[in-house]
């Protein structure tokens, strides 16, 4: 069957949808993963509090719990025929504002910092999946994961341009010269990151349509506790839930690797946080060619061959790192040497993976359930979130380096299972229907 490569989106608009991917990486990677997260928990909490790491931990598994009930909610209201832009910038302005608030909490101010985390990172996982929900009305069926990489990709671009704004313009004083600098330095970086999300969001608002369909009518009768009905989903769109469950094991994988990385570099490998850093920049660019690159792959040879080569660099990744003391014997070299080497090869993949599999949702859904289907997506990313926690506890048991080895498996079952999901006969289906709404316009 022939596959249109024409996108029903202009260049221009696929330039402004990927824009978003630049403007809301800066929160993600600012503010949860490297930044804000290390000056709360050490500034923040007070420094006789027996619980320090806990206190971020109940932000972030909040704001996870409430993504998961949330966002196959969002998904089901876009379908019912809510305006997505409308939707879109009601997620942007409650992150952007809560963001900014956090230029509020001081020394001592635990909870209105949890609570301000919360909400913006809720909103920001609402975001994502409303995002990604465009995707449908921007690409063809056949070239989503080029469309998906691109923007993934230019993602990692904003990672990186937020933490120079960040670690080398905003935030210059030494906490041990001048403490009281170097917090509000950090308080004024939130509002500086929230800017940014505002400044690099506004093409997305200009260039991108709005493009609703007259929604199904059985879809426009269903209460918001029906998006949560996995069962009934499962009837209806079979190798969509089959893909979500192979999905939900290798982004645990991935999940897991990127929360617990700075625990393992640092305590196993005795990496500074300025050597962490620099891994980190590095991964970044791998992490854009990848995203990019494997885009194009998808385009070339399918979603499920590039989705299995990404999972297999994964696992050679991981088992690289449970070996890392041999390998690095081996080539008469130091262990952190050799991490930085296996760190780019993660990072070619992690763009790839997580692009490949937003293309795939789009390629399997039909499009009057877009967004619920995204709405789903982004359901079962928090929850991968939430199983790849496992981590922490088995390292604890048995060692970080032994709970390596449930992250390889994760992998290895997200792998399988991604064989078994009816890839041919559920795509033949959406392009079929394709031309059937084709022909219908014609």
């Amino acid at each position: 069957m022939a596959q249109s490569t024409h996108n029903p989106g202009s260049k221009r608009e696929i330039f402004g949808w990927a824009m978003y991917d630049i403007a809301n990486q800066a929160y993600t990677t600012v503010v949860i993963s490297f930044i804000y997260s290390a000056f709360f928990v050490s500034h923040i909490v007070p420094e006789d509090s027996v619980w320090r790491d806990s206190y971020w931990s109940i932000a972030l598994v909040g704001s996870m719990i409430m993504a998961i009930i949330l966002s196959p909610i969002v998904g089901l209201k876009i379908d019912q025929g809510v305006n997505k832009k409308t939707l879109l910038a009601v997620s942007t302005g409650v992150c952007v504002v809560f963001t900014s608030a956090l230029w509020f909490v001081a020394p001592g101010y635990v909870w209105l910092g949890i609570v301000l985390l919360l909400v913006s990172n809720t909103a920001w996982m609402l975001g994502e999946a409303i995002i990604s929900s465009f995707l449908p009305d921007l690409s063809s069926r056949r070239n989503m994961g080029v469309v998906s990489g691109l923007g993934w990709g230019l993602g990692y671009l904003g990672g990186l341009i937020s933490m120079v704004l960040v670690s080398i313009v905003i935030v210059t004083a030494d906490p041990a010269d001048n403490l009281a600098l170097y917090i509000q330095q950090n308080q004024w970086a939130m509002v500086a990151i929230s800017i940014y999300f505002v400044l690099f969001a506004i093409p997305t608002f200009v260039l991108v349509k709005n493009r609703q369909r007259t929604p199904d009518p059985r879809v426009v009768r269903e209460s918001w506790k029906s998006s949560l009905n996995l069962r009934k989903t499962a009837r209806e769109q079979p190798a969509l839930m089959r893909f979500f469950l192979a999905f939900l094991f290798y982004t645990a994988g991935v999940q897991a690797v990127i929360k617990f990385i700075g625990i393992y570099t640092s305590s196993e490998l005795g990496m500074t946080a300025g050597e962490l850093i620099n891994v980190f920049l590095a991964t970044q660019i791998s992490a854009m060619v990848g995203a990019i690159g494997f885009g194009f792959m998808d385009r070339a040879i399918g979603a499920r061959p590039t989705l299995l080569i990404t999972i297999g660099i994964w696992i050679t990744a991981i088992v690289s790192m449970y070996l890392i003391q041999p390998i690095a014997d081996s080539v008469n070299s130091e262990p952190a040497t050799v991490f930085v080497f296996i760190a780019l090869l993660a990072g070619t993949g992690i763009g790839a993976i997580q692009a490949s599999s937003r293309s795939l949702v789009g390629q399997l859904t039909s499009n009057s359930m877009a967004g619920s289907a995204f709405g789903l997506w982004g359901m079962f990313m928090r929850s991968a979130a939430i199983l790849a926690a496992m981590f922490g506890v088995v390292a604890d048991v048995f060692s970080r380096q032994n709970a390596l080895l449930m992250v390889i498996a994760f992998f290895v079952i997200g792998g399988l299972l991604l064989l078994r999901v009816p890839l041919k006969s559920a795509l033949a289906e959406r392009y079929a229907e394709d031309e059937d709404t084709q022909s219908n316009k014609t």
